[in-house]
């Protein structure tokens, strides 16, 4: 790297660094989490507006591949946090429930995601059976991080139904990454045969491996294990992100904690350069009457999927009508979750621009109608009593 390549890579981090702060800000000041304004920071850099001559003129070609390479790092970073913040005995606790839940959130919006897929294929250079599968699997999965992030902001993971939201998107993402892990390695490559061998080591041996040393020494085995997870992933014909996630899932319950906190940091720092670098690939500029029409039927579907889904799951369950809605609401928080996986589905070659393009909009249309559905559903006087009953029940013997 020359020094001019050096200084633009510099100023880049800084100006990416910077907006996507000051979008942030903003728009937890519209009651939305922090996150929707970095993935918008990203948007707006891209081709979307001027033709592109803004990502042109700031971020030159010269210098998107180290920007790629941090953005890499910090999505990989970002799956290890997922993977640390599944509570597996939370997912048990809540029992019958979680799975009719889960089953309603996957099951309605995959299946009408697939009908989708079959309309959208005829207007798309996709198609095939990985595609349908794929578009079904967007449409099912919930931001299970963002989630939990709404559910603090407001008060709310105390409560049943944001203790009930929290298990059922864990355990929602797991069979959707789960999913999109088989759709990703459907091209096979003999490595496959390595992943069951793989996936034992990671659960017998790397938890001791990760109790190996204190403070900074522990921080560099951690991240050693997240890097080189990918990495064995990625070779297998899987896709990095899921070795970065095991990794976290079999971290000892105890390092948890100081895992997080070690990490966490890190990759806040570096995701909002995977949003600058994901937002290269969208745009929505000119979308035309047709455009407009298969977004506005892929929110419907996603809205409207998960929410069915959810809240049918729910009374079956015998939630209240409040309580059942409140919980479809939180389910369609897509987020950062989403965009993961339509940038694997843009990288292997199962999502045209234009559709990613029209994808991204969904994600974000979706976690930003949750504050306002929330505030219909569960307005913060509910919200204050639920948590005051729940504490005076907690406290019976």
């Amino acid at each position: 790297m020359n020094s001019h390549n050096a200084m633009v890579l510099l100023l880049d981090l800084a100006l990416i660094l910077a907006f996507g702060q000051v979008l942030g800000m903003l728009a937890r000041r519209l009651d939305q989490p922090a996150v929707i304004g970095e993935i918008v920071a990203g948007v707006l850099v891209g081709p979307t507006l001027f033709d592109g001559r803004i990502a042109a003129t700031l971020f030159p070609t010269e210098v998107r591949p180290m920007l790629s390479a941090l953005a890499t790092i910090g999505v990989a970073l970002f799956m290890f946090l997922v993977g640390l913040e599944l509570d597996r005995r939370a997912v048990l606790a809540q029992g019958r429930v979680v799975v009719l839940v889960s089953a309603g959130s996957l099951l309605v919006p995959f299946g009408l995601g697939v009908v989708l897929a079959l309309w959208l294929g005829q207007s798309h250079p996709v198609s095939g059976v990985r595609f349908v599968l794929f578009m079904g699997t967007a449409m099912a999965v919930t931001a299970f991080p963002v989630l939990a992030r709404i559910l603090v902001d407001r008060g709310m993971d105390r409560l049943r139904v944001g203790r009930l939201a929290l298990a059922s998107a864990a355990v929602g993402d797991v069979v959707a990454w789960i999913l999109l892990a088989a759709i990703v390695a459907s091209g096979g490559t003999w490595q496959l045969v390595l992943v069951v061998p793989y996936v034992v080591i990671m659960v017998t041996v790397v938890p001791r491996l990760l109790r190996h040393g204190t403070g900074p020494r522990r921080l560099a085995v951690i991240l050693v294990g997240v890097l080189l997870s990918g990495g064995l992933t990625e070779w297998m014909g899987l896709h990095f992100i899921f070795g970065a996630f095991l990794l976290g899932v079999v971290v000892p319950r105890d390092l948890r904690t100081e895992a997080g906190t070690r990490i966490g940091p890190l990759a806040t720092l570096l995701l909002p350069v995977y949003f600058v670098v994901a937002g290269f690939q969208v745009n929505l500029a000119g979308l035309g009457a047709t455009g407009l029409t298969e977004l506005g039927l892929i929110i419907l579907v996603a809205v409207g999927g998960k929410f069915a889904g959810v809240y049918t799951a729910a009374r079956v369950s015998r939630l209240d009508a409040r309580s059942a809605a409140t919980l479809a609401t939180l389910m369609n928080t897509r987020g950062l979750t989403e965009l993961v996986l339509l940038t694997i589905g843009l990288q292997v070659g199962l999502l045209d621009i234009g559709l990613y393009s029209l994808m991204v909009a969904m994600a974000v249309f979706t976690t930003v109608l949750s504050g306002p559905l929330l505030r219909v559903f569960s307005p913060a006087s509910r919200i204050q009593h639920d948590v005051t009953e729940t504490q005076l029940t907690e406290r019976l013997p």
